[in-house]
């Protein structure tokens, strides 16, 4: 495994670096992307009765402006699911969201929708968000929520909330999220912490970066995607 707290990948000859934040630095670009953050899944939780933690959008929003601050972004994109659902935008979640966004104005912030967001709804005019539909094409990427191979670039998305099972002695077992780089499609990990994840299945070539802690670990080579 190579060590470190972030890990740079080329792909198409981009370089990209992958920051412990769950979070994707676009050099050239000047553009960080995150996907599936779902602010708000707590308070929809909590609507429908069901005790979760709060400060979770809190929580997350702490983490953007250390991986904002650190890249000196210029553009913020959202690979889709940036609301959970309509039950979930509570008056405290928006007005957190507000009061970060004005902290960010240089900001440009895009948001590529995905299928929570056709549910809940486009993020309030006031946070400034730029909303399109998928696919967005900016050469040599083309930026979606869903993955799925395209003709006009290397797909980059979110959705699946990938992770991967890590095995120690004694049968240990440890689930983490990870970076998944194929051959045509990168997933990102979902941004948001109370979403979960789900078991990914890489196949020969594929990079695979997980996060444990403050450091990003590749256990797979770089990715096959140039």
């Amino acid at each position: 495994m190579t060590r470190g707290r972030s890990a740079d990948v080329l792909v198409r000859g981009q370089t990209l670096t992958l920051h412990p934040e769950r979070a994707v630095y676009w050099e050239r670009a000047r553009t960080l992307i995150v996907a599936d953050t779902h602010f708000g899944k707590a308070a929809t939780f909590r609507a429908h009765g069901l005790p979760v933690p709060v400060g979770t959008t809190t929580a997350a929003l702490q983490r953007l402006d250390a991986v904002l601050t650190r890249t000196r972004a210029e553009r913020l994109l959202f690979l889709g699911d940036i609301l959970h659902a309509r039950a979930g935008r509570a008056a405290a979640t928006l007005a957190a969201l507000e009061q970060w966004r004005f902290r960010h104005g240089r900001i440009e912030m895009v948001l590529v929708r995905g299928n929570h967001d056709r549910e809940a709804g486009d993020p309030p005019a006031a946070l400034g968000i730029e909303c399109v539909d998928e696919p967005m094409i900016e050469a040599p990427f083309v930026f979606a929520h869903h993955p799925a191979e395209s003709t006009f670039g290397y797909v980059i998305a979110g959705h699946v909330h990938p992770g991967i099972t890590l095995w120690g002695r004694a049968r240990m077992r440890e689930r983490l999220p990870c970076f998944w780089f194929g051959r045509a499609t990168a997933v990102l990990p979902a941004f948001g912490e109370f979403t979960g994840s789900a078991q990914v299945t890489p196949t020969a070539g594929d990079g695979v970066y997980v996060i444990a802690g403050d450091d990003v670990l590749s256990i797979d080579g770089v990715a096959d995607g140039r």
